[in-house]
């Protein structure tokens, strides 16, 4: 099974591939057919993104929760085939292409700035951010090995392209040692707050209303390096991606993580209301559930 993967990822990466000198609007024509195809063929993401879309605007009617599932499939496909030009890309292009607001590179450039945790949660242009970024500052982040080696290299690869990124593997026991060194050798760390992980170092707290299994990671990195914090969000547009950032949080962390965490998810829930249909609604959020509780995705 293995080998007949590998080969059609090798075959999907040459697609994108030949895409990098694609107009953004023949890109997007192209990941309609992607994403209307994931849509249909795919039935079990569909039904955990119209579950999440229940779960956390339940005052939407049925067709608007459609239409935004629909809409997120497509910005979903959009990224994906938008690789092309971060993977491939010269650096000119990807600075074009993945532009930041004023004052944001200036942020999280400033060495007086150190530490700094800049919060990306996981919004369609995560990618296009995170590589765009490396063209300004060498960060660290945290990094999924993926069990497709083909696509796991690939990824890897156009993670690393500029600046020489610092990657750490991700692992079940959460060392955060590595990340700590590298952010007190002054790297910024870029990291993606918005995942269930399971109840093991999580805590509960409210996403929507809904209880959601969530690592307090940022208030108590925070506190053990006194690293300031930011929030970054990728805004897809039609011409490529528009990076928006808050401005230096005060008064965090506190000595209440689990105040503190309850602030990311409150910041993100803002990002994700003005940005409904780009944020991944296909990642089952709610997977754990606090003790006694059913699954939320039967």
């Amino acid at each position: 099974m293995q080998p007949i993967l590998n080969f059609f990822t090798h075959i999907w990466l040459a697609v994108v591939d030949m895409m990098a000198n694609w107009s953004p609007s023949s890109r997007a024509k192209a990941a309609r057919v992607v994403a209307w195809l994931f849509w249909h063929v795919v039935p079990k993401r569909r039904k955990v993104a119209l579950t999440n879309l229940k779960l956390c605007f339940p005052d939407w009617s049925e067709s608007k929760r459609e239409q935004v599932a629909k809409q997120c499939f497509f910005r979903l496909a959009r990224a994906a085939l938008d690789h092309s030009v971060l993977w491939k890309g010269s650096a000119e292009q990807v600075r074009q292409f993945v532009r930041f607001d004023d004052g944001v590179i200036e942020r999280i450039t400033n060495t007086e700035n150190r530490p700094l945790i800049v919060i990306a949660p996981h919004f369609a242009g995560l990618d296009a951010s995170g590589i765009a970024l490396n063209l300004y500052v060498r960060g660290v982040s945290l990094y999924q090995r993926q069990t497709n080696p083909v696509w796991d290299k690939a990824a890897f690869d156009g993670r690393k392209r500029f600046s020489d990124p610092i990657l750490i593997a991700k692992g079940t026991h959460h060392d955060l040692r590595p990340i700590i060194r590298a952010m007190r050798d002054g790297f910024p760390f870029y990291y993606l707050p918005d995942m269930d992980h399971g109840k093991r170092n999580s805590i509960f707290v409210p996403f929507f209303g809904i209880p959601a299994a969530t690592l307090p990671m940022a208030s108590r990195l925070a506190k053990l390096t006194k690293a300031k914090v930011i929030m970054l969000v990728a805004e897809m547009t039609e011409t490529g991606y528009q990076v928006h950032s808050t401005d230096l949080w005060e008064n965090f962390p506190t000595d209440d993580y689990e105040a503190d965490t309850l602030r990311v998810t409150q910041v993100l829930q803002e990002w994700i209301r003005k940005y409904p249909d780009q944020y991944m609604w296909t990642h089952r959020r709610f997977k754990t559930r606090p003790e006694g509780e059913a699954s939320l995705y039967q």
